[in-house]
């Protein structure tokens, strides 16, 4: 499958302009997230069509908490990425050759429909390597009444971005730090495009943001403070999940404490009104009302509105927003 969004160069090289690496490629070379092949002067997307990881799971565990609270979707999952990081979780999917499938369009949408499913998450891997066929997909899921989600690194640029955002129903983004050096030394990335797409998003869409917390790299004070307060600028409302981290891929250092992610969330509700704790078993995780502390949704089990009648507070009336 041609890929969308490159430039044909001399010498038959080919730039990819789906993401900020904006790599330059030559033929028979690949980009950096390995999705995008040049083949005799014409890029590639290689990840088409192919799937390495399918499941129904609850829509809390994207994570999104504000979005259709205790419903399932079908989860979709390709190869490949365009960051690097030490610790990720699913490297055999992102960075190695795993086991591939292919399923009819029609196929997707009948699981996009099984089991009370909502419709179609884009995750497991990152799904913007996927661009072209995550954009023919969300295309006919909006067409058949699905909803699409998005759980993604954010690391894209603003045109396609802007392209795919009109067939996009939530998105969970992960700003793993909020600080420059890490992304270069940590993800082998740049911070700046991935605040710009949650910039982008949260206009066009419904937004939660996830920083998983290494202990020792990104999680002192003044660091969660920073995150939190620059998030709150865009809306204090929008969910925040701090999310525990355990030692993956090339990052052995030890798992984060309880502590820790205690502290980050007490800082962060200084700047928004929704902050979770993820990765934790047994954690308090209900959503309550930031006026006066009413239950909104309880997810002791599985996650239910109890507290919202059109999208207010039942105690005190507050204005809610969430999707459900």
């Amino acid at each position: 499958m041609e890929a969308m969004y490159y430039d044909k160069k001399e010498g038959n090289k080919v730039q990819c302009k789906l993401c900020p690496h904006n790599c330059t490629i030559k033929d028979g070379g690949l980009g950096v997230c390995r999705a995008r092949k040049n083949i005799d002067g014409n890029l590639t997307s290689l990840n088409y069509g192919k799937i390495t990881s399918f499941a129904f799971d609850p829509i809390e565990k994207k994570p999104l908490y504000h979005f259709h609270p205790g419903s399932d979707i079908l989860s979709l999952g390709s190869f490949g990425c365009n960051l690097k990081c030490d610790f990720c979780q699913n490297w055999e999917i992102a960075h190695a050759t795993p086991w591939m499938t292919e399923m009819e369009d029609e196929d997707i949408l009948k699981l996009g429909r099984y089991k009370n499913s909502i419709g179609i998450a884009y995750t497991y891997n990152e799904p913007t390597v996927s661009y072209e066929y995550v954009y023919h997909l969300c295309k006919l899921a909006k067409e058949n009444g699905l909803v699409n989600v998005l759980v993604t690194n954010g690391y894209i640029n603003p045109e396609p971005l802007k392209e795919l955002l009109p067939y996009i129903d939530a998105m969970n983004i992960d700003l793993k730090s909020i600080k420059e050096d890490y992304y270069k030394k940590i993800c082998k990335g740049k911070l700046e495009p991935v605040m710009e797409t949650i910039e982008i998003a949260y206009k066009h869409t419904h937004v939660e943001v996830t920083n998983l917390i290494v202990e020792g790299l990104n999680s002192t004070n003044e660091e969660i403070d920073e995150l939190a307060s620059w998030l709150a600028g865009i809306n204090r409302e929008i969910p925040l999940h701090l999310t525990k981290y355990y030692p993956a891929y090339k990052m052995d250092l030890p798992e984060t404490s309880y502590d820790i992610l205690v502290k980050a969330k007490e800082i962060a509700r200084e700047h928004l009104d929704y902050v979770y704790i993820g990765n934790v078993i047994g954690i308090d995780n209900n959503t309550y009302c930031p006026k006066c502390s009413n239950k909104l949704i309880s997810r002791d089990t599985k996650g239910k509105v109890v507290g919202i009648e059109d999208c207010k507070c039942t105690t005190c009336g507050a204005e809610i927003n969430i999707v459900y």
